[in-house]
């Protein structure tokens, strides 16, 4: 893409329409840049700059503002994560359910390393985390996590852990029964495939990708659709998320 941005003339002017000056301070110019910037931070690796309540969270702050309004108003029971990592997203939802008085978490990972597994279990909200090691998609992993989820909770499922095509599709099959309606499995970092040009990127991505296995799903299970939250406050002009979450909220309308 090749933007020319005149601070100037208080314009912009977007590759291939010349002589088509977009005004600099509108909605469909911070759109184009916003996508731009959202490119360059995931390159410069923005998101590995975050910590929440002590613990590293790799995730755009945006995605999670708008996850903590869902999860706000879903008041789900569980909150079931595949991809640990450090753990800072298993505490963010803990402290949601700490201050809303219900809720627990339970995070899934192939490999939980000690030190990670250490400061998570020391955290002061550990009581409400409970880990699981394993493959996310080995059916004893799977029997794992049922065991610990009740037939009457209400669910929220978010994936978040190898992020290939194959793998994501193989854990919605996996979880997407634990999903309860009205609620959502989200297949995050679907901006792999905005992102399969910059110099960190790999071109396969742009196939290759969460959101690819979104869309494969969704043809398969007409009890799921594409459904990204709608904002419950907005005195812009603004409508669209500043995301690395594209294709991902999948909302279970029935079951």
């Amino acid at each position: 893409m090749q933007l020319i941005v005149d601070s100037d003339q208080n314009v912009l002017l977007p590759e291939g329409e010349r002589g088509r000056a977009l005004p600099l301070y509108s909605r469909e110019a911070f759109e184009i840049i916003s996508s731009l910037w959202s490119k360059l931070a995931w390159n410069q690796k923005y998101t590995y700059t975050f910590t929440w309540l002590g613990r590293p969270v790799i995730q755009l702050p945006e995605d999670m503002l708008r996850l903590q309004e869902v999860i706000y108003h879903l008041q789900p029971d569980v909150i079931l994560e595949t991809g640990v990592a450090h753990g800072g997203s298993l505490i963010f939802y803990a402290s949601l359910f700490r201050a809303m008085g219900r809720g627990r978490v339970i995070g899934v990972d192939v490999e939980i390393r000690p030190r990670n597994r250490k400061a998570i279990m020391a955290h002061p909200l550990a009581e409400l985390i409970t880990l699981i090691e394993g493959d996310s998609v080995a059916p004893l992993t799977v029997q794992r996590v049922r065991s610990l989820i009740g037939s009457s909770e209400t669910v929220l499922v978010i994936l978040d852990s190898c992020h290939t095509k194959g793998h994501v599709l193989a854990e919605l099959e996996a979880y997407h029964s634990f999903v309860t309606p009205g609620s959502y499995i989200l297949a995050t970092d679907g901006v792999m495939k905005e992102v399969a040009d910059v110099p960190r990127g790999k071109p396969e991505w742009t196939s290759d990708n969460p959101a690819a296995a979104a869309e494969a799903f969704l043809k398969t299970h007409p009890e799921f659709v594409l459904a990204t939250p709608a904002w419950r406050f907005n005195e812009s002009d603004l409508h669209a998320n500043i995301t690395h979450w594209p294709g991902a909220w999948l909302k279970r309308a029935r079951y």
